[in-house]
């Protein structure tokens, strides 16, 4: 009887696994007559890309002299860089109701030395929904704390959490006190009033990184937490700040740039059009929330958050798309749309699939390799129909991550395979009788 039950769990296993990986390029490829959105707001409207080893090796109008083994006619459909989806918890939690599934948040306020790399399941049924929207890249990101632990950027095709990561530890992710408390009285208005206990957890804030500074140079004995602070203070990672209101973000980016920490990204940023000044000045790129979510007060402009990106936008920032919120991982797989509609708001076509690819890239430092389609950089891209940030016209024909073509089915298409096939059987049966 155990014998059964075992091998029955292993046998739905089997059927529920995700996609097999794409194998690694073992030719050379030619993608011919493509609409090439090269990623930096240009375009090239009938063009050719080349690549082989997983690296392009040719963009141009003309079709370049070299042969490829294999050539791909597109008919005038769009080529994309893969879409970077920014402060995802992909990877990291399947079923929110099943807690054993869930692995974004660890006990304790600061834990830097938390890494979300090793978390990451590969073969996350959630995380093939996201390549058929052209969502090929991810910077998993852990939740909770104060300070939440470090990302690392994952590509979604692989085999095992080692095979996915691009880049390790990233940068870590401190989450800056609300200045406010948001209540719901009996008649359903919600208030606000000033948080009595934000001087003590900004204080608990300063007191943490004070301390660390101060063990960097007598490193004994071993501390995890200060020690996972060292490449913050050297440099060589990134400090999210993640942040919503005018005064958050003034507090917050006043206090690291008082520590002569200078790489700093903010997180969030839905207010961040009143700190514009303080942006510039400290060079600081937004990671702006996504535009499909409710306002906070009864007072707000409804399109206030879609008309975000614009204003930052056209004061020289460096813009990105924050997609966290409700149900954030399925709905990860909308980012080109969060970009669509953004641009339905002001913000250039083309500088809207920007935020989501060499923006984003950009921003995560991976920009020599991924973000446009440029020679040299990963051919990581993908082909799509018509527009890839109009929900209606984004239906892929072809995906690549370094090179590899990847499965763009998942267990959501084939239910509707499934099933379309019995409608079509059924309206057969029907002609019959």
């Amino acid at each position: 009887m155990k014998k059964t039950i075992i091998l029955f769990f292993i046998s739905q296993f089997l059927i529920i696994g995700q996609q097999t990986p794409g194998n690694g390029q073992f030719e050379s490829m030619l993608m011919e007559n493509a609409i090439i959105h090269i990623g930096d707001g240009s375009i090239i409207k009938r063009g050719y890309v080349g690549f082989n080893d997983g690296k392009i090796n040719y963009v141009g109008e003309t079709k370049p002299e070299n042969n490829y083994d294999k050539s791909i006619n597109t008919n005038g459909a769009h080529l994309y860089p893969g879409l970077i989806a920014l402060n995802s918890t992909l990877g990291l939690a399947e079923i929110d109701a099943v807690r054993a599934t869930r692995d974004y948040d660890e006990i304790g306020p600061f834990l830097p030395h938390i890494s979300s790399s090793i978390a990451y399941n590969a073969e996350s049924k959630v995380v093939e929904s996201m390549r058929m929207n052209g969502v090929l890249i991810t910077q998993t990101t852990p939740r909770g704390g104060v300070i939440s632990g470090k990302s690392s950027i994952m590509q979604l095709d692989a085999w095992n959490w080692e095979d996915a990561l691009i880049f390790k530890n990233v940068g870590i992710h401190l989450n800056w006190p609300s200045p406010y408390t948001y209540k719901r009285v009996s008649s359903g208005k919600r208030t606000i009033e000033k948080n009595k206990n934000y001087n003590k957890k900004v204080k608990e804030i300063k007191d943490f990184f004070k301390s660390s500074k101060s063990y960097l140079p007598n490193p004994k004995p071993i501390n995890l937490e200060y020690e996972a602070m060292r490449n913050l203070f050297n440099g060589n990672e990134i400090v999210f700040l993640h942040a919503n209101s005018s005064k958050q973000i003034q507090d917050g980016i006043t206090f690291l740039s008082s520590l002569k920490i200078n790489k700093i990204v903010l997180v969030g940023g839905i207010y961040s059009y009143k700190q514009i000044d303080l942006l510039i000045k400290n060079k600081i790129p937004v990671v702006l929330k996504h535009p499909h979510n409710l306002p906070s007060f009864i007072d707000e402009d409804p399109k206030l958050r879609f008309r975000n990106a614009k204003k930052l936008i056209d004061s020289g920032l460096l813009v990105s798309i924050d997609v966290s919120g409700s149900m954030e991982r399925m709905n990860s797989r909308n980012l080109p749309f969060y970009a669509g509609s953004f641009a339905a708001y002001g913000v250039e076509k083309e500088n809207a699939l920007s935020m989501i690819t060499l923006n984003a890239a950009k921003i995560l430092g991976i920009n020599k390799d991924y973000g446009s389609i440029k020679v040299g950089k990963s051919a990581t891209f993908f082909i799509s129909k018509g527009d890839a940030l109009d929900m209606r016209s984004n239906i892929l024909d072809y995906a690549f991550i370094d090179g590899r073509e990847i499965s763009l089915e998942s267990h959501q298409t084939k239910l509707w395979k499934r099933y379309l096939q019995k409608v079509r059987n059924s309206k057969k049966e029907f002609k019959v009788k």
